[in-house]
Parts: structure tokens; C-alpha cells; sequence
């Protein structure tokens, strides 16, 4: 399949939502990225259920909802009530993981893992035949405008081969320092899913850096 894109409303003009999201509805862009922190986990604390219902209400793309909190389980329904189309959570919070991407499943969402950037792909090994995407965070999560991580070439790979050995239908996404200089070896990598926030609402035209980051060029 062709490779996604999913524009991160985290680096955009919050005083501007509306028009930020109708920007993506327009745009090349096919999911509608959304970083939901609690302050725990990580650094940071960015919108909850208010704010991914009113954005729901306009978005024409699908919502990729991920989930960088402690103790996801408590708010899996209000994800699923809210809108989510995708909901990505984090390894290293889920001590009963099959359990949490069963019950994602069972609320009519795509079921992710993320995993931080000290996180071996290998440790995802038995869980990849119960998900369907894996998230690489290429920085270390929390705030947007970080730089690449460049071993997260490595762990792509490795990944790659892990779902095609295994003949598993999982798509590779990744998040942070996603740019339109390094897309192309990302995708060539074997990522599915390229996440693009900062690289998008910081350049001078945004939908023209979808669009870039869509056609890779």
C-alpha cells in the first residue's frame, strides 16, 4: 500500500483550531494526528475529551489518537465515545497489554502499540498478531519540535522483518522529526505511517508540506 500521512495538531495555532483542521481537511493529509499527555508519563500535558470532541465535529479525516498516559484502560470507552478512529497506547504503561488492544478492538477502533525510543522492537513480538499498527517514537515523547532520532533506521528495519516473517497485517508508523528530508528513507525503511507536526504548521505553506510529504518529494 501507499504510505500515510497524519498531520499532528500538537505544534498547531490553538488560538486557530478550527481553521488548523480545515486546513487538513483540505490538504493531502489522510489522518488527523492527536497527542493526548497527561503530565505523568510525560513532561507535558496537552487537551483532553473537549477538545477531540470539537475537533471531531469538523475533521473530515479519521482521528489517530495517541495516548501518552498512565493507566489507559479507565478512558478506552471515552476515547472510543469521543471519536477515535485509531488509538495508539503505550507499552511501557500497559502491564496487561493483549487485554487493553482486545478491548481497543472491541470498541470499534484500530488497535497501537507505541513503543519510546530505549524500547527493543523485539519485546512486541507475541502482541503484533492482536494489533494493528505500531507507532516508533523517533524522539523521546512529550513535546513536539524535537530533532530525529537517527537509530531509529535500525528499529524500523527490524520491525519490518518481524511483521513480514510473521505475514502480520500491521502498519509501521512513526512520530517525531518526521520532515520532508527524511521521509523517503523512512518509507523506504518500511514505515506505512509518517506523523508530521512541527515540520508542517512551522513551514510557510502547510499544505503544500503534506502534500510533499505525501508525494515525497
Amino acid at each position: 500500500m501507499d504510505h500515510l500521512v497524519s498531520a499532528s495538531l500538537l505544534t498547531a495555532d490553538f488560538g486557530n483550531l478550527h481553521k488548523e483542521v480545515i486546513m487538513i481537511n483540505r490538504s493531502e493529509a489522510d489522518w488527523l494526528h492527536l497527542d493526548i499527555m497527561d503530565g505523568v508519563f510525560v513532561p507535558n500535558i496537552s487537551f483532553g475529551f473537549p477538545v477531540i470532541k470539537a475537533v471531531k465535529k469538523i475533521a473530515a479525516k479519521p482521528l489517530d489518537v495517541h495516548l501518552m498516559i498512565i493507566d489507559p484502560d479507565r478512558f478506552l470507552n471515552m476515547f472510543s465515545e469521543a471519536g477515535a478512529n485509531n488509538l495508539t497506547v503505550q507499552y511501557e504503561v500497559c502491564t496487561h497489554l493483549h487485554r487493553t488492544v482486545t478491548e481497543i478492538r472491541n470498541l470499534g477502533m484500530k488497535a497501537g502499540v507505541a513503543i519510546n525510543p530505549h524500547t527493543p522492537v523485539s519485546l512486541l513480538k507475541n502482541i503484533l498478531p492482536s494489533i494493528d499498527m505500531v507507532l516508533i517514537m523517533t524522539v523521546n515523547p512529550g513535546f513536539g519540535g524535537q530533532f530525529f532520532i537517527k537509530e531509529s533506521y535500525s528499529k524500523i528495519s527490524e520491525l519490518r522483518k518481524m511483521i513480514d516473517s510473521g505475514g502480520y497485517d500491521v502498519l509501521i508508523e512513526v512520530d517525531g522529526g518526521i520532515d520532508t528530508l527524511n521521509a523517503v528513507k523512512l518509507v523506504e525503511s518500511g514505515v506505512n505511517v509518517l506523523v508530521a507536526g512541527s515540520s508542517v504548521f512551522s513551514s510557510a505553506d502547510p499544505e503544500k508540506t503534506i502534500s510533499r510529504l505525501k508525494k515525497l518529494i
